[in-house]
């Protein structure tokens, strides 16, 4: 195997797996205040849930972008 694609799949593969930590920290953080703010207030869940939602889709772009940058990394290098 060329070791210029072996670099590249190693690359790629430490982009994703990095860039994914972090949403996921992020996201995981998220949703269980959002669900202990619902256990406290239930009358404020819906407010809750629009907002955790909402943060939770930024918080992904970081991934995505993780994810773009891999595909660059494998297909366009």
């Amino acid at each position: 195997m060329d070791l210029t694609i072996l670099a590249k799949a190693l690359g790629a593969g430490l982009c994703m797996g990095l860039g994914a930590i972090g949403p996921a920290i992020g996201e995981g953080n998220a949703v269980g205040k959002a669900l202990e703010g619902m256990a406290r207030q239930p009358e404020m869940a819906g407010a809750l849930r629009t907002n955790m939602i909402l943060g939770c889709a930024i918080t992904e772009t970081t991934g995505i972008y993780s994810l773009v940058i891999a595909l660059l990394i494998m297909f366009m290098l």
